[in-house]
């Protein structure tokens, strides 16, 4: 069973460098899909089934960065972070609040695709 929960500020980097080196470094890479949900521009969707290498949050900076075979993705300021945590600790999905109020949801999927040697 999936439960959804606040990461305060000061546990942000320790959870992500967790579920980085849990999750994401087993061969198997996990796909990301990033939606945005603005108000005012209604629903867009900037990266679909990116493959997700890692997330890192660096506190000097105050940015969570979802590093990307096709690129990195930040998100300068957030305000309030929240995920899906799955019975094992996968985290399914982030969701983070923007200083202007937007939203963006970080999905993310267990593809389970194999490296080949």
């Amino acid at each position: 069973m999936s439960v959804t929960k606040a990461i305060p500020r000061e546990e942000l980097q320790r959870c992500f460098a967790e579920f980085t080196r849990r999750f994401l470094t087993d061969g198997s890479p996990e796909a990301v899909d990033a939606e945005v949900i603005e108000p005012e521009l209604g629903q867009q969707v900037p990266l679909q089934g990116a493959r997700l290498l890692g997330i890192t949050y660096d506190p000097k900076a105050n940015a969570l960065e979802f590093e990307l075979d096709a690129g990195d993705h930040r998100i300068f300021d957030p305000q309030e972070v929240w995920a899906i945590e799955e019975q094992d600790g996968f985290l399914s999905a982030v969701a983070v609040v923007h200083p202007n109020g937007t939203r963006e949801v970080v999905s993310v999927q267990r593809v389970g695709l194999r490296r080949l040697h």
